[in-house]
């Protein structure tokens, strides 16, 4: 009889990372492997699903207008028990640190089904920061009997918890996976704007949309990008909006209609990569792309206040900067201004692997499931 693996996922991040282990375990007949979506993200999951040419066997379709934490974790529990009852997973894989991940975790558990964690280990020791993330990942520990590390320094952090050492596995990141997947394609950007874009400026790309961040920490962000690019001809800020009322309203209010500022509907997951590719430094607050950018060789200044990610500053890749505009504004004058220090962080480096993770996982739980 064949071992059932479901995968329960609702945002963007989470397709990305799951979708090459996704694809491995396919490859293996004696597996049925199935997709469930939340719902928790929409739009933005059906374009990851898109990309990676991956079909859900469930849509739980949860997404509400204005949902609280509360609210998503209220809805996912009974229509995930209905679903684990039907397919009868072995195991049941989950992502990261999103609400999506806890409650498929916790389901499990009462369910008595294995669970196993990508991206395991993350830490920034500040259980308000990222809210709600870093107490999810640390109950989502608490809840996994298989976890994939992407570093050592992640698997350090298992094993100081009290994980075992024999249920840790480090694989490096499954999104650099995805980020080779897509690169090695070529792609025309499906964004219109994107298509008649003249490359004769330095790009800026802005990715915010953290929950902390949001109010006075996005405000001050946005009225520092709106700063410096109307201070500096040669520079095109451009930000992917998130969907988020929360982060939609003050980046209409802030940053609609400035000069050298441009504002763009969520990206196509290969329209971002593409846009990193050719930009020159990178402001974010997003896990992610702290980790893909030194990959390709762009600069990161992180918009946050501690990062679950050390191994990027630590690296020399990335710097954390926070949202005060000054600090901020500093940062990127000196990358654009200091060909030295601009040359020192934007070297390529695989710090988070070499696009192998999802084979690594596959292997593990082929001996883990068939064992």
């Amino acid at each position: 009889m064949k071992k059932r693996i479901l995968f329960v996922v609702g945002t963007r991040p989470e397709i990305i990372k799951t979708a090459s282990v996704v694809q491995e375990l396919k490859k293996d007949k004696s597996f049925r492997v199935g997709v469930c979506l939340s719902g928790q993200h929409i739009s933005m999951v059906t374009q990851m699903l898109e990309d990676f040419n991956i079909k859900p066997d469930h849509d739980l379709k949860i997404m509400k207008d204005a949902q609280s934490l509360i609210t998503i974790k209220k809805n996912l529990i009974p229509v995930l028990d209905e679903v684990y009852d039907n397919f009868k997973p072995d195991l049941v894989f989950v992502q990261g640190d999103t609400t999506t991940a806890l409650i498929a975790a916790l389901v499990a558990f009462y369910k008595k089904i294995k669970v196993a964690h990508i991206e395991a280990g993350l830490r920034t020791f500040d259980r308000n920061f990222p809210f709600p993330e870093e107490m999810n990942r640390i109950l989502i520990t608490r809840l996994t009997d298989l976890h994939f590390a992407p570093t050592r320094a992640a698997r350090s952090n298992l094993v100081r918890e009290g994980v075992s050492r024999r249920s840790i596995f480090v694989t490096g990141n499954t999104g650099i996976d995805s980020l080779k997947y897509i690169i090695d394609k070529e792609y025309d950007f499906i964004d219109k704007h994107l298509q008649k874009m003249q490359w004769d400026r330095k790009i800026i790309l802005l990715t915010a949309h953290r929950r902390e961040n949001f109010g006075k920490g996005l405000a001050d962000v946005f009225k520092a990008a709106k700063k410096i690019a109307s201070k500096y001809e040669d520079i095109l800020v451009i930000y992917p909006v998130h969907p988020n009322p929360n982060v939609q309203k003050p980046a209409n209010r802030l940053l609609s209609g400035a000069k050298n500022v441009l504002l763009l509907n969520n990206l196509h997951y290969r329209d971002l990569v593409k846009l990193m590719k050719v930009s020159h430094v990178i402001l974010t607050d997003s896990g992610g792309i702290q980790e893909e950018a030194p990959s390709l060789g762009k600069p990161v200044l992180i918009l946050r206040d501690k990062t679950e990610r050390p191994e990027v500053v630590r690296a020399g890749c990335a710097k954390i900067v926070g949202t005060d505009g000054d600090v901020i504004i500093d940062n990127l004058e000196k990358l654009l201004f200091d060909e030295n220090l601009y040359k020192k962080m934007s070297v390529p480096r695989d710090i988070f692997g070499k696009g192998i993770a999802s084979k690594i996982i596959a292997k593990k739980v082929k001996a883990f499931l068939k064992g």
